[in-house]
């Protein structure tokens, strides 16, 4: 993998792969996140991330949502607890208009006055929304409650009341003092040669004003086991059931990563869905998650059930749990279970819009971006030990939480 990496006189890192195809994909990703609010900006990455396509000093919102879709192209962004992205997906011809409107809305944005007032209903909507889908507001719930008080344990939204004290003035603030251009990498894929991307993304992203930050605060966050039911009127119990896990720059991350594709990943062959779902009839939606931060990580386990099955639900799931701390896989078991992640990543690789985001949050967080091979080998070094201590760690029971919607 032949990647360009080159470095903005502004601080903005870049990185791009050139692949065949008649489709690139390229985005800006910020190391700015909802942990990155204070309590009472609780929801304003995600509130600016919609605000950046509301106008800027030299386009319209409509110019801004049509530029590329009228091309076939499209536009979009997204928030998470750590990163803010804004990324478009076009025909090559269009390449350098799809970094133009990037730039564009990342560092001309107006926040024009009555778009936020509207904007502020929409996004009480979404709010709305999400409180009226248990399967995926259990998700936000079970981190609040288990780093309770903490900022990397608030959901994205943000609240109502939250949400309805933003001002002009405090999105232009939060900005100002968050989107450091050396925090921020240009990540592209796609049959544009190098010297083009090093022309264009001088010409539009190096015109941006230099705004250094010496690099994220260091942040702490601190685990509390918790069992909480909760009553909801909903047609099946929810529940999750999990941990804090390992950091994104954790070595044992690759093994959590195994474990948790085995035990509940996007196979019909894990071990919870053929437990749960394929054996007994218990559930539809059933999966294992492991999401990696800065500091910390969590694992959970999820499904929805009809309340009869709850508990028994509950006591497979312990049980899957401890077979992966007391016993070792066996070697031919061990092999598919590699080969299965090896193989999970490779499609990935073939998608190039997620391999773009990929080699953007890589450069991102570690500074480095390894190839397929290398990951590959970090995969293939693992031992049935190293998952049984992994294991032993993250699915001890006397430290699993538990949140159930009733």
């Amino acid at each position: 993998m032949q990647l360009l990496y080159h470095t903005l006189e502004n601080g903005i890192r870049v990185v791009h792969l050139r692949t065949n195809g008649m489709v690139a994909h390229c985005g800006l990703i910020i190391n700015t996140g909802s942990r990155n609010e204070k309590e009472n900006e609780h929801g304003i990455v995600h509130f600016i991330e919609h605000m950046l396509f509301k106008g800027t000093m030299k386009r319209k919102t409509y110019h801004i949502l049509s530029s590329l879709d009228d091309a076939g192209g499209e536009l979009n962004a997204y928030t998470t607890k750590e990163e803010t992205a804004i990324h478009a997906s076009v025909l090559t011809e269009e390449f350098e208009k799809a970094v133009d409107i990037i730039s564009d809305v990342t560092f001309n944005s107006v926040f024009p006055g009555k778009e936020i007032e509207k904007e502020k209903d929409v996004i009480i909507e979404e709010i709305n929304s999400y409180l009226d889908n248990p399967a995926e507001l259990i998700f936000d719930d079970f981190e609040e409650m288990i780093f309770s008080g903490q900022p990397i344990g608030r959901n994205i939204l943000g609240t109502p009341v939250t949400v309805k004290s933003f001002t002009q003035k405090a999105l232009f603030e939060f900005v100002a003092g968050n989107y450091n251009t050396n925090q921020m990498v240009f990540c592209s894929v796609g049959n544009i040669t190098d010297e083009k991307v090093v022309r264009l993304v001088n010409k539009y992203l190096g015109a941006a004003a230099q705004n250094i930050k010496s690099g994220r605060k260091g942040k702490t966050s601190f685990y509390t086991q918790a069992t909480v039911t909760k009553k909801m009127d909903t047609n099946q119990d929810h529940c999750m059931i999990g941990n804090a896990s390992f950091n994104i720059k954790d070595k044992r991350r690759i093994g959590m990563f195994l474990l948790n594709n085995l035990l509940g990943g996007q196979a019909l062959n894990s071990r919870l869905n053929l437990s749960l779902r394929e054996r007994n009839g218990f559930a539809y939606n059933v999966e294992s998650n492991y999401n990696a931060y800065l500091d910390t990580g969590v694992f959970s386990v999820y499904f929805g059930t009809d309340q009869q099955n709850l508990e028994k639900s509950i006591t497979i799931t312990f049980a899957e749990l401890n077979k992966l701390r007391n016993t070792r896989l066996g070697p031919i078991q061990f092999s598919k279970a590699k080969n299965q992640l090896k193989g999970y990543l490779a499609r990935s690789y073939e998608n190039h819009e997620s391999l773009m985001l990929s080699l953007g949050k890589s450069l991102l967080v570690f500074n480095r971006i390894d190839s397929l091979e290398e990951i590959c080998k970090k995969i293939d070094s693992l031992t049935t030990s190293e998952l049984l201590e992994i294991s032993n760690e993250v699915f001890e029971p006397s430290k699993l939480s538990t949140l159930i919607y009733k």
